[in-house]
């Protein structure tokens, strides 16, 4: 069985008690990191207030930045360099994402009409 330790973190100013795994802490903290710099993002955009729906919409980005690395891996290892497609047409946020692709709009919307008004999931 592994020996599991506690590291207290915060995100977004807000303190929390996690379980890691013994010799896991810089995984974690390095994952706290990316999960607080990628709210506080969208909390200083200040189109969203509700921390459920910033960690949400957070969530939501750091899986497509996942997926995103996934699917590139793959094409370049499918592909040679010159058959590569070109990602972006300039209007992108710097990660690659287009923040003008309608399908971005598109899940923001489904995101709040399921978050409701009270920005609760269930």
């Amino acid at each position: 069985m592994a020996v599991m330790k506690q590291l207290e973190v915060q995100i977004m100013g807000q303190s929390y008690l996690l379980a890691c795994p013994e010799g896991g802490e810089q995984r974690l903290l390095e994952a706290v990191e990316k999960v607080d710099t990628a709210m506080c993002k969208i909390r200083d955009a200040g189109k969203v207030k509700a921390r459920d729906r910033i960690a949400v919409l957070a969530a939501l980005n750091l899986a497509f930045d996942v997926s995103d690395r996934s699917a590139s891996a793959f094409q370049a290892s499918s592909f040679a360099p010159s058959e590569l497609p070109v990602q972006g047409n300039g209007n992108g946020n710097g990660n690659g994402h287009d923040l003008n692709d309608p399908r971005l709009g598109n899940l923001l919307q489904r995101l709040d009409r399921a978050l409701g008004d009270d920005g609760r999931l269930i």
